[in-house]
């Protein structure tokens, strides 16, 4: 059954939406379509105000929201809930709804499946499926096609290569230059005891905390400024990366720092780590899939491999084989 489904993946702005929903639907392996949406000023109401509806879309994203209808929509974030939900409507109920991430109340039991994060600590639910992390598109197809897009242009940096992926401040917290440039010195502490190197990258929510980071920076070196020319290698970094530093204030960072079996560790200092993030670094701690970065550094580890997307992807053929 599951091969005749007709797939739509529901495609935001927000990057991160997009991300997870793509992670899930490359992982069921089927062919889907993807529905780009964009929003009007409406699309800001709370859902419970607008229901299942197409009318907080652009004229643009409704015109290809039409029949034939399909059998599947994967979806993520919260604007997405009420065009679900509508094309469900437009279905008479056949269309079977798979939300990554908690939508909020309105509708939830329209949902057929809900992913939504361990340490978000939800309610339990029959259509509610915990996962560890949020799922991502670093699956071993994605990755040996980076690692082929960025062959050679890594192999001047002496091994272990060790990947030092950083993101920023958050609404609630700030990522300070200190906090930086502590950052640049463990980094490079790490790298310089194993006479390896690093390959870092910042985000926009770096900030500038970034120049801070890079000054600190005392190890070999392959770096890439939020804002710099050319394509961001961060795809090809973790397609190469022998181990992995990430900071804590993201979990599809942390998620996608986890896919590899490489050693794999974690910045949150306390001042910039909200309490939701603190539990998850503590879930990935206590099942191996990362340690804190401090105290005595090792490379000498590995961890499982961790995939969230394959794990919905499973859960959601089990469920339409029992429909």
């Amino acid at each position: 059954m599951a091969r005749s489904l007709t797939i739509w993946a529901l495609c935001d702005d927000r990057a991160g939406n997009v991300n997870q929903v793509r992670g899930v639907a490359e992982a069921l392996g089927l062919p889907f379509l993807i529905q780009d949406l964009t929003y009007t000023a409406a699309a800001a109401l709370p859902n419970y105000m607008v229901g299942a509806t197409f009318s907080g879309l652009t004229r643009d994203a409704r015109i290809n929201l039409a029949p034939p209808w399909p059998d599947l929509v994967i979806a993520a974030g919260r604007r997405t809930a009420p065009v679900a939900r509508a094309i469900k409507e437009k279905t008479d109920g056949q269309c079977f709804l798979l939300q990554v991430m908690y939508p909020g109340e309105a509708g939830i039991d329209e949902f057929d499946l809900v992913a939504v994060p361990h340490h978000d600590k939800m309610p339990k639910r029959d259509n509610f499926f915990e996962v560890l992390g949020a799922p991502h598109r670093l699956n071993k197809g994605n990755l040996a096609a980076a690692a082929k897009a960025w062959e050679g242009r890594f192999d001047h940096l002496p091994g272990p290569r060790i990947a030092l992926i950083v993101g920023g401040s958050t609404k609630r917290k700030v990522f300070t230059s200190e906090m930086g440039a502590e950052l640049g010195r463990l980094a490079s502490k790490l790298a310089n005891s194993k006479n390896g190197s690093l390959m870092v990258t910042t985000s926009r929510r770096t900030g500038e905390a970034a120049d801070a980071l890079i000054e600190a920076i005392d190890a070999p070196s392959h770096l890439f400024k939020w804002g710099d020319e050319g394509d961001n290698p961060y795809l090809g970094y973790m397609a190469v990366a022998d181990a992995v530093i990430v900071t804590g204030d993201s979990v599809s960072m942390c998620s996608e720092s986890c896919a590899v079996s490489r050693p794999t560790y974690i910045y949150a200092p306390k001042k910039v780590t909200v309490r939701k993030h603190a539990m998850l670094h503590q879930e990935l701690y206590a099942q191996g899939f990362a340690r804190p970065l401090e105290g005595e550094l090792s490379l000498d580890w590995t961890h499982p491999e961790l995939n969230v997307a394959d794990q919905i992807a499973d859960e959601l053929l089990l469920r339409l084989k029992r429909e």
